[in-house]
């Protein structure tokens, strides 16, 4: 039983709680090689069908999609439209954000193109957002266990700067085909909270276990996978948007100033910044489920063969939304 049926028990309205999908990387042509749509399910579906079926198992009631102008069409076309018809059956709200290189504060440096990362992905939506809400990449498979434990600790009460993120093991993030980035954590004594969040570049499994550029990694580490969740008292903005925009601007003035091609403002950094200074606590809810997606074109085979596996033993129906 979710903790939502609880506390609800079906007869009070819920509390409104977001699910927020960054999905801005999706290119502006849809078709082959576009990983965030390459379909992984018996009839079709992406891997974002999975985490929008997920999060409302677990009791999210509001979704919204990060994407760029120039993608709109294509993206409601693809998926938005289809989505919103199952959404709004079920009652949940769907709403749209949408990123852009020249929201910044201050001038865009002159031959820049690369993105400005997932801290700014999160501030394009933070005129909807009025409630607590968990933050997801478009492109990971998190599983079952991560949504619903985020979201019993959303609808509980916390201190305004209280952040939660689903730790996975290092283990069951790696890919067969090449390395990965993670934000690899340092918790606490009783691994109950992050002391601090390391990205680390080019994880790799080896002979003599997990590696990164040669130095050896822990494979039962917790590590991010962009799944953060941010409290908020009830009928307000998390307080954690407000602080994310005004490190947006020291951001700005220092890192952009010394690397401005390729300076990125991102999650686990700002975050792990927040720890560092003692502004915010990070409590560690642990998920033993597996995560996969398309880093590699070549992980494709393995996804999709993940999610015959998952529909065989029964954890999703194979008309996946029959079961909400």
């Amino acid at each position: 039983m979710y903790l939502k049926d609880i506390i609800w028990g079906g007869n009070e309205m819920e509390r409104k709680t977001t699910l927020l999908i960054m999905a801005a990387g999706i290119g502006s042509r849809f078709g082959g090689g576009i990983k965030q749509l390459e379909p992984v399910g018996l009839h079709g579906e992406i891997i974002m069908d999975y985490s929008i079926h997920d999060a409302i198992e677990a009791g999210f009631n509001k979704i919204i999609f990060v994407i760029r102008r120039d993608i709109e069409t294509d993206f409601r076309e693809r998926i938005g439209n289809r989505l919103e018809g199952i959404c709004g059956k079920l009652g949940v709200e769907i709403a749209y954000a949408f990123q852009d290189m020249n929201d910044v504060p201050g001038e865009v440096p002159v031959e820049r193109s690369k993105p400005w990362g997932t801290g700014q992905a999160v501030l394009a939506a933070k005129d909807l957002i009025h409630e607590p809400f968990v933050v997801i990449n478009a492109d990971d498979y998190y599983g079952k266990e991560a949504f619903r434990k985020l979201h019993d600790w959303l609808i509980l009460d916390h201190t305004d700067m209280s952040i939660a993120m689903a730790g996975f093991i290092l283990k069951n993030t790696l890919s067969e085909n090449g390395g990965v980035t993670r934000g690899v954590c340092k918790v606490e004594s009783g691994h109950t909270h992050i002391s601090d969040v390391v990205e680390t570049s080019n994880i790799v499994m080896t002979n003599n276990g997990v590696e990164a550029d040669g130095v050896v990694l822990n494979p039962e580490s917790y590590v991010s996978m962009n799944m953060w969740g941010f409290a908020a008292k009830e009928g307000c903005a998390p307080a954690y948007l407000t602080v994310l925009e005004n490190g947006f601007k020291e951001f700005f003035e220092q890192d952009v100033l010394r690397n401005p091609l390729k300076a990125e403002y991102l999650l686990p950094t700002h975050i792990g910044g927040l720890l560092e200074k003692g502004k915010c606590s990070v409590k560690v809810l642990e998920t033993r489920d597996r995560w996969f997606g398309v880093t590699y074109k070549e992980d494709k085979e393995f996804v999709v063969n993940s999610f015959k596996k998952l529909i065989a033993d029964g954890v999703y129906k194979e008309n996946l939304y029959s079961d909400l």
